[in-house]
């Protein structure tokens, strides 16, 4: 047996089993979510057809030798920079704002793949300045990175995936071994930034805060509406839910966005807290598989790779249900492998390919 085969043994078939079943209840909840609606008619065919390919890519991913996109990571910076810059810029031009570039077969949101983007650029960047990560200006630089990218999602507008770069951004410098001084200093500078950037933001950015922290119980439109169906969708679920696609909510569409956004008030509608449960703890198994490669892993870049995954998974799944729980502001994070969104479900699968490579190549079999 050649060294190439034997490394995948080593292969996580939890990980991928864990994935599996996710993406599956996905594209049934989609199907249920969307069921009668013929705007939306085919969305489940076409999640299906995403998620076939992003196994694909997974597998693939997971042959190459993970090492290959530290040299790549720079190219792909500098590209995926110039393709955000571009999308804004002609977006801006021609329809005033834009996230997708439409084709005749699918739309593409490049602000997608650019949070694996900036996962391996900044897994590269720490890695090479390792022994610099406690002076402030290295720091400050690789913050400037960061905006490289992050500065164009936000001027699509979209804010809520340039808090996922961000945080992916603090997730892996303290995973390097950020100070405690410095790790205070930015915890401050977090705590100013939302009021230093609330003029900055869109009109419907700021009215969701407001409608967030002054709610109008008499609202019967917009994402009141949707916040207010969210939680009655939830509530009505109970323990074991009302039966998969008998949640009336959802079936006489009053929850709305509900094959996206508020997927997860639908699940619970359907499949009660013990079935929301469930799915929370398989995301949770799957963060935990990733942290483990990333423990296993035979050097610091392959160990920022699985915690940059494992931040992006654990991030968009703690903010998509806390917006159906009304616990934060309501924005457009999908819940990972669940939502629907074609892009979405490709740079997370690629993401579980790149922790797979790590997986495999590292020394020792752990069981």
């Amino acid at each position: 047996m050649d060294k190439a085969t034997s490394s995948w043994r080593y292969f996580d078939f939890w990980l991928l089993g864990a994935v599996a079943v996710l993406s599956i209840f996905g594209i049934a909840m989609i199907r249920s979510a969307i069921a009668g609606n013929i705007e939306l008619a085919e969305h489940d065919t076409r999640q299906l057809y995403f998620v076939v390919l992003g196994f694909i890519v997974l597998l693939v991913t997971a042959a190459i030798d993970y090492h290959l996109w530290s040299a790549l990571s720079k190219p792909l910076y500098i590209g995926m920079m110039a393709l955000l810059a571009i999308l804004s810029i002609v977006g801006a031009a021609i329809f005033g704002s834009a996230r997708w570039f439409e084709t005749s077969i699918i739309n593409i949101q490049p602000s997608e793949l650019a949070k694996i983007v900036m996962i391996l650029g900044l897994a590269d960047f720490f890695t090479r300045h390792l022994d610099q990560i406690h002076q402030m200006k290295w720091i400050f630089r690789s913050f400037i990175y960061t905006l490289g990218i992050a500065v164009w999602i936000f001027l699509q507008p979209n804010l809520s995936t340039t808090l996922v770069i961000l945080v992916i951004w603090f997730g892996l410098l303290w995973a390097s071994g950020l100070e405690i001084k410095h790790l205070l200093m930015l915890f401050g500078a977090g705590l100013i930034a939302p009021v230093v950037s609330y003029p900055f933001l869109q009109l419907y950015q700021k009215q969701r805060i407001l409608n967030f922290l002054f709610p109008d119980p008499n609202a019967r439109h917009g994402e009141i509406y949707n916040i207010q169906q969210a939680l009655i969708s939830i509530g009505s679920g109970g323990w074991f839910g009302k039966g998969y696609d008998h949640g009336s909510q959802v079936q006489l569409r009053f929850l709305k966005v509900r094959h996206s956004d508020f997927i997860f008030a639908a699940m619970a509608e359907e499949f009660g807290f013990i079935g929301t449960l469930v799915v929370m703890l398989l995301l949770l198994f799957v963060v935990y598989r990733c942290l483990r490669a990333a423990r296993l892993a035979r050097d610091t870049f392959g160990a920022l790779i699985c915690y940059g995954v494992a931040i992006l998974i654990a991030f968009q799944a703690m903010v998509n249900i806390g917006v159906n729980l009304k616990v934060i502001p309501a924005t457009g994070l999908p819940l990972p492998f669940i939502s629907y969104g074609g892009s979405a479900m490709l740079s997370l699968l690629l993401g579980i390919g790149l922790v797979e490579s790590v997986i495999i190549r590292h020394k020792t079999l752990e069981f």
